[in-house]
């Protein structure tokens, strides 16, 4: 894997301070000069050195105990692994659906026609991506599923509650890796690393109909804790959990990475940085890559205070958010006129 680091940020109990630091289990070694990993990537594009250096050259001494941060026991809270410290609405959320075999076949049981013998057209884009998801270098491949999240103020980070709105349906994990991204001044995208996601959204909503799918996704999520530089993308393990009442509801192995999807990384990315309007100078993007394995599709509804547990092999310490729902009744907006 080259030589991979991975990065928390934090930020102190006040709220006033927020630090970035390198993870060397079990201690946490605060960086010199750089509060955030916006900051760190912003300094190592302009000064053409790479992140990696950057971070080696800013070590300081000082360091923290990561089970007493990780477990909500110190001073620190842990933030979302990459975020865009100063304009969240600069900072879009998006992601690639279908892009693993058990999320499509979970879709064609969501969306299954009355002819048994006929495909979804979930299924079909699915396997569109088998045959033209991974093109040769220097030629363009099939368009994969694409959809939009949010921004930055839907982002959270370990440990943050994951909120089910009032007008919601149902609110479910989906345990992901994550693609980071800034645009540098002239627009030009670079990936910074990769983080565990949960992409948390209403499957009952899409259920109803896969033309629900839009708003069904524009929810919360969470990203880290730790963001990882340098990683291999090839083939990733892990295992997503559900505890009720301390103890585990729901478990499954999962694995992710190119030789378990159906699109390349490369073709991902080419489709979704070939719009203008996703180049724009300072922009950050937190891209989603599709789930293996969810438990609503084992017939599992999460309730209030269900806690969810990412973990991928080699990607450091699991993410875990709680389930909030909030219980207050739907109500109308006023949209104020201005003629």
């Amino acid at each position: 894997m080259g030589n991979t680091k991975r990065l928390v940020q934090i930020l102190d109990s006040k709220g006033n301070a927020r630090k970035v630091a390198l993870v060397i289990e079990p201690k946490l070694i605060l960086i010199n000069n750089f509060s955030t990993a916006f900051d760190l990537v912003s300094r190592a594009i302009k000064s053409e050195v790479s992140l990696t250096q950057l971070i080696d050259s800013h070590i300081s001494s000082s360091t923290l105990d990561y089970d007493e941060v990780y477990e909500g026991k110190s001073g620190w809270k842990i933030l979302p692994s990459f975020d865009h410290p100063y304009d969240p609405n600069n900072c879009m959320i998006t992601g690639t659906g279908l892009t693993h075999k058990a999320s499509a076949e979970s879709r064609q049981k969501m969306h299954e026609l009355l002819e048994k013998d006929e495909l979804t057209d979930s299924m079909k884009m699915y396997k569109w991506g088998l045959v033209g998801g991974r093109p040769t270098e220097g030629s363009i491949g099939v368009q994969p599923e694409w959809f939009y999240k949010g921004n930055g103020d839907q982002l959270k980070g370990h440990g943050d509650n994951l909120q089910i709105p009032p007008y919601a349906d149902d609110g479910g994990e989906e345990p992901e890796i994550v693609g980071i991204y800034y645009n540098d001044p002239e627009g030009n995208p670079w990936r910074v690393g990769i983080s565990t996601g949960n992409e948390f959204s209403d499957h009952i909503m899409e259920k109803k109909n896969y033309l629900y799918l839009a708003p069904s996704k524009i929810r919360d999520c969470a990203i880290g804790p730790e963001l990882v530089i340098n990683p291999d993308l090839k083939n990733i393990k892990g295992r997503v959990s559900i505890y009720r009442n301390m103890n585990i509801l729901w478990q499954k192995p999962i694995r992710t990475g190119e030789d378990n999807m159906a699109h390349s990384i490369d073709n991902l990315e080419y489709h979704h940085f070939k719009y203008k309007s996703h180049r724009l100078p300072g922009q950050v993007h937190i891209h989603f890559f599709g789930a293996d394995s969810i438990s609503f599709a084992d017939g599992i509804r999460l309730k209030d205070n269900d806690v969810m547990e990412v973990q991928w092999q080699k990607m450091g310490r699991s993410l875990r958010n709680p389930v909030k729902m909030i219980t207050s009744q739907e109500q109308t907006l006023k949209i104020n006129r201005c003629y």
